[in-house]
């Protein structure tokens, strides 16, 4: 009984430390970047778009331009979003050995 009563503590103490990553994944907030820094776009940790920002000399270009400078910076920000996420929650998995966790 002392294996389950393990498991049990085991599963608890995880359950917090998820909680408590959550709680700093939603605080998280990346940039993403295009056009040699023409555009940028800043992320929550929760995947929002927080903030735009497009130089002056990046709005004198084609709108079709500009959309795609704005989905590069967004895809960018995503991308490192994911990677800051993963990292912080194989903190909390890591130590468990749970199979299929984001080592």
């Amino acid at each position: 009984m002392t294996d389950f009563s393990k498991i049990l503590d085991k599963a608890k103490e995880l359950e917090e430390k998820m909680k408590e990553s959550q709680e700093k994944i939603k605080n998280i907030k990346v940039e993403g970047t295009s056009g040699a820094n023409s555009v940028k776009v800043i992320l929550n940790g929760d995947g929002e778009m927080i903030k735009l920002e497009i130089s002056p000399e990046t709005i004198k270009e084609d709108k079709s331009v500009i959309e795609d400078l704005i989905v590069a910076a967004y895809n960018n920000a995503k991308i490192q979003l994911k990677s800051k996420t993963s990292e912080e929650i194989s903190k909390v998995t890591g130590g468990f050995g749970i199979p299929g966790s984001f080592k």
